[in-house]
């Protein structure tokens, strides 16, 4: 048997859901997508989508752990397979393993083992997302400051490394060398702001040097102001680069988040789940670098009220951007597939229901309830 079709379901294509429809897949990629009477079914593999919903794999950039296990704790591959396993039956067939900041061993040690997870096939691991240690302690949020750093020529070197996939870095501007932004840019980093008290001057001037985007917009970042904009203001007059939303209610206010929305293109949003271990789990407490984290309606907080994260999953977050903001469902599932993949300079082949790019699909009821994921073609067991 040669190929997989995909009937009779509503499929998120060009920007809307269309019927009438069959997605063709082949060797892992989407082949066609033709109207039903024109698809060649023959010696074809069947999914009937008994009217269900066909969407692009959602893409994460931002998950710090799943499965019980924090990727600072166990940064392995066995440790990023978990992640994945976790968050794949959420919708999640693509996503960087995040490590907050920590000692430089580990830092190193979660590069070799995301390049190791690529080399072995690890299913949805497309790089590393590094949060911190470059931060400014005034916004350090949950992040250890003893851990903090400046960013000298070997951090360069280290943050360079991944040989394999992408590596985006989280960091504070305001505390790096523009020659220091230059060649971490030319090396292929991707460059976003967060944990930062940068003035919005300061963030024009990083944006000149490779900053690309704005981590978990509105929180741990300086506030938009009458006479100073901050990195919030400097963010939503930027329409170019991407700003990370963790839409969970309690992160930021959904009227905030709407106002946001009014104020810049909305294909330079991404949904984030900023997750932690307990996704997948339903566990109500876990550990993070000693501090005991509390789980509460979907968020987490340390024992001062921290915020520390989320037990937030994306088949959520698109749930939440459609009832919270207001959204289109098509708008909030590209917010949560397209837009991240072209952040992350991957749009041509991730992100889409479009030939010639990855079968990462989800089957999804009207709800938004994930009901079967594949990636690379593959249907995965949960």
């Amino acid at each position: 048997m040669r190929g997989t079709a995909f009937v009779n379901g509503a499929l998120l294509v060009a920007g809307g859901f269309a019927t009438g429809k069959v997605l063709l897949i082949e060797d892992g990629r989407i082949s066609a997508v033709l109207p039903a009477g024109d698809a060649p079914l023959r010696g074809v593999e069947l999914v009937d989508l008994a009217g269900r919903l066909l969407l692009p794999g959602f893409i994460d950039v931002q998950v710090n752990g799943g499965g019980g296990v924090l990727f600072n704790d166990v940064p392995t591959i066995d440790g990023i397979r978990r992640i994945a396993h976790a968050h794949a039956r959420f919708g999640t067939t693509g996503f960087l393993p995040t490590l907050i900041s920590d000692d430089l061993a580990v830092v190193a040690s979660a590069i070799a083992a995301v390049d190791a997870a690529i080399v072995a096939g690890v299913p949805g691991v497309l790089g590393i997302h590094i949060e911190g240690p470059y931060l400014n302690e005034r916004r350090k949020g949950v992040h250890n400051a003893e851990h903090f750093l400046e960013l000298d020529r070997d951090a360069v070197a280290l943050l360079c490394s991944l040989r394999r996939g992408v590596t985006l870095l989280t960091l504070a501007p305001e505390h790096a060398r523009p020659e220091a932004l230059d060649q971490l840019a030319a090396a292929g980093v991707i460059l976003s702001a967060g944990h930062t008290n940068a003035s919005a001057t300061e963030i024009e001037t990083a944006r000149r040097h490779g900053l690309r985007g704005y981590t978990h917009l509105f929180n741990a970042m300086s506030q938009l102001t009458a006479r100073e904009p901050g990195t919030v203001g400097a963010a939503l007059g930027d329409d170019e680069s991407y700003c990370g939303l963790i839409v969970d209610g309690r992160h930021v206010d959904p009227r905030v988040l709407r106002i946001a929305l009014r104020a810049r293109r909305h294909d330079r949003f991404m949904l984030v789940t900023d997750a932690m271990p307990p996704v997948g789990t339903g566990d109500a407490t876990f550990l993070l670098q000693g501090r005991t984290i509390t789980v509460a309606d979907g968020y987490c907080v340390d024992e001062q009220g921290t915020l520390a994260g989320t037990a937030l999953d994306m088949s959520m977050a698109v749930r939440n951007a459609i009832a919270m903001l207001a959204l289109p469902p098509a708008e909030a599932v590209q917010m949560a597939s397209e837009n991240p993949a072209r952040f992350l300079g991957l749009g041509a082949s991730h992100g889409r229901l479009a030939v010639g790019c990855r079968a990462d699909l989800l089957v999804a009821d009207a709800r938004y309830n994930i009901e079967a994921t594949w990636i690379g073609g593959r249907r995965l067991d949960y």
